[in-house]
């Protein structure tokens, strides 16, 4: 088995989950590598919504898809994933990806905050159907601190064991602060 960075062992679930005609979320567009393996799964009869609050992110999302020569199935949103809301209806997303912290080469002042990633977090919940994979990279310490990691842990563990299936993994002798990659499955 090869060494997995948290993008692959994520993505490895996210190719499992989405199906072409799939209408997916990307919350966190950052470079557009999640939006990129979303809008190649769903295919021209899917669709990709794309967030983030960076022009640069935009930018460079949008080159990427364009040189890969993705279908023109997404559409990409100067915007706060905490108003995902707007653009979806309740149960109709297969797929919701996240990576939190701060844009790769980007502004670190700029790095996602608790009070906003768990209001889209909790949009999440309402907007994806049934069987539907919510798919978390948690980035903590650094510039970003550890304070945005804590809360949206303590707000994944008190999800409803009923409606929610949560599996939280973990490099476990890595130092300096991995990061934490989590699943979410809509039961």
């Amino acid at each position: 088995m090869k060494n997995y960075q948290i993008t692959e062992w994520c993505s490895h679930f996210i190719n499992q989950q989405v199906q072409p005609g799939d209408l997916c979320i990307d919350a966190t567009m950052g470079n557009g590598n999640d939006t990129l393996l979303l809008s190649k799964l769903c295919g021209a009869s899917g669709h990709v919504l794309a967030f983030d609050i960076q022009e640069q992110a935009l930018c460079r999302t949008k080159e990427r898809l364009q040189n890969a020569g993705s279908p023109v199935n997404y559409t990409l949103l100067l915007e706060s994933h905490s108003n995902m809301y707007r653009y979806a209806d309740e149960e109709s997303i297969s797929c919701i990806v996240f990576n939190l912290g701060y844009l790769p080469g980007g502004d670190h002042a700029k790095a996602t905050r608790s009070e906003t990633s768990i209001q889209a977090l909790e949009q999440s919940l309402l907007l994806l159907k049934k069987g539907g994979l919510l798919s978390l990279c948690i980035y903590s310490g650094g510039d970003s601190g550890f304070k945005e990691r804590d809360d949206v842990l303590d707000w994944l563990a008190q999800l409803d064991s009923r409606k929610y299936l949560v599996i939280k993994s973990e490099y476990y002798n890595r130092p300096n602060n991995p990061p934490i990659p989590v699943l979410v499955i809509r039961l």
